[in-house]
């Protein structure tokens, strides 16, 4: 980070160009597709990047701009790209690195839309993949093939929490020339650092903890510049992936207090998940911080912090049913990271397109819920959590 700066001073200051934007404390929003030059060689120029500028709205903006700066700094990175959210930045990954031919290797537990991406581009574009136990790192080394492009990394990993040993993946993936990204969304630049582990390129969902109200949708791609410029060539220029101003400018005003509500998650998830592994109702808890958890250790060398994130298992899909249907204060409701509490069946919602043998591979029980635990007071957080498993 610029000058070492904590992460709590940096969430606040990232990306803050204040001379440039007339002493605003806030980055203003540029409603503007198109900007003017003061003469024909300008223009071409700036067109030609051999000044910066701006010059088409898809293409860059300033607002824009400060979010790929801010990121950088957070994550420290060589170079940002904002997509419009966090699939078209694991789009822009995807396609603009990978080939006819060319193989990935990814976790068998991970975000249901990464998978459905790869099948749309194994079915389409003969793109290989192999799922693998992410747990153990040796098993990316023993799926790598010489055609092997891409080490896909989710730690934590969705809706599981598996913790993969970044550092570990990296280091095998440098050895064979293979480019290793992280998906840090779970974590956040305040719990990980991926880039710092040896990883190329960290993604982000921004919709989630970066944005944090649950009032956006956005994505975030960080690390080594030539192949952030890779692709942002593909994603924006050609696919058109780009963030609205508006939405990038919401991110920033979110990461500003990015620091404050990851401390607040954090501990909140860690008293609902020891709460929950001391309920007997309860079958299994899923939560890094947790010492039962399979990867405790790792999670505490590369984690500064375990997330907002916990999931459970209560039994089977009609509990699951019932126990949602019982919650009060917890909504229930898609996606994470907002300040609200909020919680899923995984199996009917997030990964119902997977096939009830693709569940159980990944892991993904009849009776799991995935829960973002939000900034509430967690006594109450974790009397309604209490009631409902009273009422399955």
């Amino acid at each position: 980070m610029k000058n070492n700066r904590s992460i709590y001073t940096a969430s606040v200051h990232a990306g803050s160009e204040i001379k440039e934007h007339f002493g605003a404390s806030s980055t203003p929003v540029f409603n503007a597709s198109l900007y003017r030059f003061t003469d024909a060689d300008e223009g071409a120029a700036v067109h030609n990047l051999q000044k910066p500028g701006y010059y088409y709205g898809r293409l860059g903006n300033p607002t824009t701009g400060a979010l790929e700066n801010a990121i950088s700094e957070l994550e420290s990175a060589e170079a940002a790209v904002a997509t419009g959210s966090g699939m078209s930045a694991i789009a822009a990954v995807f396609a603009g690195l990978l080939k006819s031919g060319d193989h990935v290797v990814l976790p068998a537990s991970r975000y249901s839309t990464t998978g459905y991406l790869l099948n749309h581009l194994s079915d389409h574009f003969n793109v290989e993949f192999t799922y693998v136990d992410a747990t153990s790192a040796a098993n990316y080394r023993a799926a790598a093939r010489e055609n092997t492009k891409l080490f896909w990394i989710e730690s934590p990993s969705n809706p599981l929490l598996n913790i993969t040993d970044i550092a570990e993946v990296a280091s095998f993936a440098h050895e064979a020339g293979i480019i290793a990204a992280v998906d840090n969304t779970f974590a956040t630049p305040f719990n990980q650092s991926p880039l710092a582990l040896g990883a190329d390129l960290v993604v982000h969902s921004a919709t989630k903890y970066l944005g944090g109200h649950s009032d956006l949708t956005a994505g975030l791609l960080a690390g080594r510049a030539d192949l952030v410029q890779k692709a942002r060539e593909v994603g924006i220029v050609y696919f058109g992936g780009s963030i609205a101003p508006q939405a990038a400018w919401l991110v920033l005003r979110g990461i500003k207090t990015l620091a404050l509500r990851m401390e607040r998650h954090n501990n909140n998830a860690y008293a609902i998940a020891n709460m929950l592994n001391e309920h007997p109702s309860v079958k299994a808890v899923f939560y890094p911080g947790l010492e039962s958890h399979k990867n405790h250790e790792i999670a505490k060398t590369q984690m500064k912090g375990f997330g907002g994130m916990v999931s459970f298992d209560v039994g089977g899909a009609e509990e699951a049913k019932r126990f949602l249907n019982a919650l009060d204060l917890v909504a229930i409701a898609t996606s994470l990271g907002g300040v609200e509490t909020i919680a899923q069946h995984s199996a009917s919602m997030t990964h119902a397109g997977l096939s009830p043998e693709e569940r159980a591979k990944a892991g993904i029980s009849d009776g799991l819920i995935r829960m973002s635990v939000g900034i509430e007071d967690p006594d109450e957080i974790a009397a309604d959590l209490k009631q409902a498993i009273e009422r399955i």
